[in-house]
């Protein structure tokens, strides 16, 4: 469990209720790490993280369920906050289309992208979760 009683923990407890994105890094078979950037609701212990069932970092995470989670720092490199996690995934998930707490964060970038709660639902149905064990940064 991460503590977020620090400054550290404070400032990363805050990203997490208002970051739209947050980079997921996962290992590829060839040990190269591969990071992207996702959208992701924080349920209090761990990030749910919606995906389409093809996506390669499924087939990362099967092999190696250890993951970092990152946001952007500012300009100047600051204000960072890296999570260590394991993460697993749900192949019958409660979709994202019946998560209200997903559809009050995301609905407005759902819609900028051209889709629907039920749109999105249908080709983002897997979900992973990424449970931290560790926090650094500065």
């Amino acid at each position: 469990m991460i503590d977020f009683s620090g400054e550290l923990g404070a400032r990363a407890h805050e990203r997490l209720m208002t970051e739209q994105v947050i980079w997921l890094t996962t290992v590829a078979p060839s040990g190269m790490p591969q990071p992207r950037p996702v959208w992701f609701l924080w349920d209090g212990s761990a990030f749910l993280i919606y995906s389409q069932p093809s996506a390669k970092k499924l087939e990362h995470i099967a092999r190696q369920p250890q993951v970092a989670l990152h946001f952007n720092s500012t300009s100047d490199g600051d204000d960072i906050q890296v999570f260590l996690a394991t993460a697993t995934i749900d192949r019958s998930p409660p979709l994202a289309q019946n998560m209200d707490a997903y559809l009050v964060k995301y609905r407005a970038a759902i819609k900028d992208i051209g889709m629907t709660p039920e749109t999105l639902s249908a080709s983002y149905n897997v979900l992973i979760r990424a449970l931290p064990a560790k926090l650094r940064g500065m």
